[in-house]
């Protein structure tokens, strides 16, 4: 009872957004009253009553992780979410840049100073630098280039060469390395002795003298081991071992079938680069997920929700313009059968079934193989075996559901040739759309293009398109 009691206080607790959604208001309000006296903006800064509302905004900000601000900092519309951001620590400020989605990020950067940016990077390692490298001014990154170390001045060379899509750009360079040939209480005593473990450490890297890998040591069995024992005695040989050229949809996928923590990153000769962790991983899963959604649906690049008008409409003119297109041409299929829909109005009703059942059917392709090849399950010889599988599935789902279609026609007006020209119809769109739905995503990556990019657009176009002038030709030759 007391257990489901604290769920429910959970759940009607408030939420960070919303405290600050609050605090805002509260703010706003104020000055909202203050101008309607006329009262001059000095009085507004000086007033006690703002002065408590910007101080509980501050405390609440003090208290979040980075993630929750970038996450409001995201749902604010730019005016509050640049006030939010001017209060946030200048220690924080770059760990919630990492957080931010491109776009927001880029909103945030063009309201900060160099000297700021600058700033904000002492408090990152270098991959994380690299990974803020594209969205900052070239002068910044120079200065920042400038005050680091020779070791994480290349690391940070090294990170920023490789390109998103590879191991390299995941890559960390905080690894903690130990030798074969030492105790495990001398392992133990050099641990204590440092100020924090890295994150996501579930393994120490064993190298020689010339950095090369040659094992690992699990911090569980170092934690149960024998003090006395030697490390080359309880380290194992790694199972996956990671190159900054592969492809880091590879790595994700051996993150998520073996369960991994961490992993090495090696080059030609097994010397230890870094590694990658797990938090990386699920970002660069999350990203993808995220950018394929937005293809789509035919969206170039990820929107600031509250991007300004203009740049909204260039984001996302192209493929309307390529569906208006595709609507007209459409729509030319249909005049070309005027004559046909004049004679049998039935005609017009039914049309958008045909077109509506076959987009959806292709859409559903589409996204499964999509994702297929996103998990690298699809190859040449299996490419062919695959369209056969979904042209089987499409003429079972069009006999089934162009009987049930073909019936209810029927029974609607009473005239049998036009429901069966309803069933053939549905078979042969749907036939149709399995067959791009294999096809689009498959071309698309021949040609080295994301299989994602606008599918579900084309998809819904050719299956219109298609729908109309099969269902239209069908009817022309039977029923007129």
């Amino acid at each position: 009872m007391t257990e489901t009691n604290n769920n429910n206080d959970n759940e009607n607790s408030p939420t960070p957004l919303s405290q600050v959604t609050y605090l805002l208001r509260k703010y706003k309000l104020v000055e909202g009253l203050v101008h309607l006296q006329d009262t001059p903006e000095d009085t507004l800064a000086d007033s006690s009553v703002q002065k408590q509302n910007l101080a509980e905004l501050q405390q609440l900000l003090d208290q979040l992780h980075p993630a929750d601000i970038a996450h409001i900092l995201e749902a604010l519309p730019l005016e509050d979410r640049l006030l939010i951001w001017s209060m946030v620590k200048a220690e924080h400020d770059g760990d919630v840049l990492l957080e931010t989605s491109d776009a927001v990020r880029s909103t945030l950067i063009t309201d900060m100073a160099s000297q700021e940016l600058i700033a904000a990077t002492e408090y990152l390692d270098t991959d994380e630098i690299a990974d803020l490298a594209p969205d900052l001014p070239q002068d910044v990154m120079d200065d920042v280039f400038r005050s680091l170390p020779i070791t994480e001045r290349e690391q940070l060379r090294a990170a920023m060469s490789y390109p998103e899509d590879a191991v390299g750009a995941l890559m960390d360079f905080d690894v903690i390395t130990i030798r074969e040939d030492v105790r495990l209480e001398v392992v133990l005593r050099y641990l204590r002795r440092l100020d924090e473990m890295p994150d996501h450490t579930d393994q120490l890297f064993v190298v020689d003298r010339n950095e090369q890998l040659k094992g690992v040591l699990l911090i569980n069995q170092l934690l149960v081991s024998d003090p006395d024992t030697l490390v080359a005695e309880v380290m194992v040989k790694e199972i996956i071992k990671l190159r900054p050229d592969d492809v880091a949809q590879q790595a994700a996928s051996a993150f998520e079938r073996y369960d991994l923590v961490s992993a090495s990153v090696i080059d030609d000769n097994d010397k230890l680069l870094g590694r990658v962790t797990v938090n990386t991983v699920i970002d660069f899963i999350r990203a993808k997920a995220e950018n394929e959604a937005l293809n789509l649906a035919g969206l170039s690049e990820e929107e600031d929700l509250f991007a300004p008008i203009l740049k909204s409409v260039k984001n996302r003119w192209v493929w309307l313009a390529i569906n208006m297109v595709t609507a007209f041409i459409a729509s030319r299929v249909i005049g070309v059968f005027e004559d046909s829909i004049e004679k049998l109005v039935a005609l017009a009703t039914l049309m958008p079934i045909i077109a509506g059942i076959g987009g959806n059917s292709g859409n559903q392709t589409i996204t499964m193989i999509v994702r297929a090849l996103a998990l690298d399950q699809i190859n040449t010889s299996s490419a062919w075996k695959l369209i056969t599988k979904e042209i089987g599935v499409s003429i079972v789902n069009g006999l089934i559901w162009g009987t049930i279609i073909g019936l209810l026609t029927f029974v609607i007006y009473r005239n049998a040739e036009l429901g069966l020209v309803m069933t053939m119809a549905m078979i042969l769109n749907l036939l149709l759309a399995a067959l791009l739905g294999v096809l689009i995503p498959l071309t698309l990556r021949k040609f080295g293009r994301d299989p994602a990019l606008g599918s579900s657009v084309m998809i819904t176009a050719v299956t219109d398109s298609g729908g109309f002038f099969i269902f239209l030709s069908l009817a022309t030759i039977f029923l007129l």
